[in-house]
């Protein structure tokens, strides 16, 4: 994932290089930002094909769907105008980020810190994009907005995915300790 990130960025400098430098960068900036936050989720999505997690699939798809509706429900309600100042009033929170964390998050909630940690550094490389490509797309709140909201829809539906059938757990109290073992067939 480091590799692609440092891919689309430098492919996105490529196209803009015949710009004034610091424009080539903002923009460059907006443009990774753009296909991370496409690439997050649809990486979540190969994911679960490639395991053959079908209960991630569907848990990928309740969180995602709820991440759209909160997402473009508040859009549609605060009204909030773009820090560029123009007409756009749909600047609240910021799409991107909530899609680029919902993706991250599902990827470290369902297959652990190993990948989720790569995909996390990625979704806050698209706040970052949001806020400071090209054309200021957001202010902090707008990000941090999405990417909770992005994050809290994971978490609503999403279990860790466990492809061994044993489970272990440690229960420690006052009066006793016990070790739970558990199986499914």
């Amino acid at each position: 994932m480091r590799n692609l990130l440092l891919l689309l960025i430098l492919w996105s400098i490529s196209i803009t290089a015949q710009v004034d430098p610091e424009i080539a960068y903002e923009r460059s900036l907006e443009k990774a930002g753009d296909l991370i936050q496409l690439g997050l989720p649809i990486s979540a999505l190969a994911l679960t094909l490639i395991e053959k997690d079908w209960e991630g699939s569907k848990q990928l798809t309740l969180s995602f769907g709820t991440n759209l509706i909160i997402t473009h429900g508040l859009k549609a309600l605060i009204d909030k105008r773009r820090p560029e100042n123009s007409l756009n009033k749909d600047s609240f929170p910021s799409g991107h980020t909530s899609a680029a964390f919902q993706g991250a998050s599902f990827i470290q909630r369902r297959y652990g810190w190993k990948h989720g940690k790569y995909a996390y550094l990625l979704a806050a490389f698209v706040g970052y994009s949001r806020i400071e490509g090209l054309n200021d797309r957001h202010d902090t709140w707008d990000v941090l907005v999405g990417a909770a909201i992005g994050v809290g829809s994971t978490y609503l539906f999403t279990t860790p995915f466990n492809k061994k059938n044993l489970k272990i757990s440690f229960s420690n109290n006052h009066n006793y300790k016990a070790v739970s073992l558990s199986y499914s067939f």
